[in-house]
């Protein structure tokens, strides 16, 4: 178990690291984090250097810049980084396209459309750090139920897709389990415990709130954006029996049925 004075310094105070944050302070942690919610000026080197010195353990959430490919935190802070323990939030899209199978943490990475993510997502391993591969995120604000309320939900045409997910504050409690009880180094998968198609858990959303599902369409006909294109390409089913054997995680919300019923 951890000491009672731990403090932790997050990169990139974003959706789901925003509620760690809070979880962390409500254990009596100290919480230090960049970002625009955050108190620490990335761009203020001292500043993080001195935020780095006290952290006992260090989280990041920044995904690769876009444009270059490069990893942001490991670029500008890569040699501070040594003083904490280590964890970063990081895609089942290193995983790729596997038609549909399981995959687990020992299962390849770096085929897929996300080889900068790949690549970030080795180089916090090399570090020693506890790497969190996590499915499409779904919460508060951020679900099928406020897709089909803002007439923004989609149903696409493709029988044999499937993907998996994960509620934010099943990630929350993945993350800081992993913290508190000093999990060893390595790869976890936090996704829920039922793969599914998009369209079972959008039609689900719309009998929750008595509307008719949006009609099928094919691909072409949804004129989605290139990022939803590449999402469509790739077909999986993410194994979380790691998480639950090594951390003791046991997702609060087992499927999207628990999950949109809590929102």
């Amino acid at each position: 178990m951890i000491a009672r004075m731990a403090h932790l310094l997050i990169f990139g105070l974003g959706y789901t690291a925003k509620r760690i944050a809070a979880a962390a302070s409500a254990q009596g942690w100290s919480v230090d984090a960049t970002g625009s919610a955050g108190n620490v000026d990335f761009t203020d080197r001292n500043a993080v250097l001195a935020a780095l010195e006290k952290a006992t353990h260090i989280l990041s959430s920044v995904p690769p810049d876009r444009e270059s490919g490069l990893d942001p935190v490991l670029e500008n802070y890569g040699e501070a980084l040594a003083g904490g323990a280590l964890f970063y939030l990081s895609s089942t899209g290193v995983y790729g396209d596997q038609d549909g199978a399981w995959v687990d943490e020992a299962s390849p990475t770096g085929t897929g459309r996300r080889n900068a993510r790949s690549d970030a997502d080795a180089a916090w391993m090399t570090k020693g750090a506890r790497v969190f591969r996590l499915p499409g995120i779904y919460g508060p604000g951020r679900s099928a139920l406020d897709r089909v309320r803002d007439g923004k939900a989609r149903r696409i045409d493709m029988p044999n897709q499937v993907f998996s997910r994960v509620h934010v504050d099943d990630i929350v409690s993945g993350v800081m389990a992993a913290m508190t009880d000093d999990a060893p180094p390595g790869a976890y998968n936090l996704g829920d415990d039922l793969p599914a198609s998009g369209n079972a858990v959008t039609e689900h959303a719309c009998r929750l709130l008595g509307q008719d599902p949006p009609p099928l369409q094919t691909l072409e006909e949804a004129n989605l954006s290139k990022m939803a294109l590449g999402f469509y390409s790739e077909n999986r089913r993410v194994a979380n029996g790691k998480a639950k054997r090594v951390l003791g995680w046991q997702p609060q919300y087992p499927t999207y049925v628990e999950g949109l019923a809590a929102l």
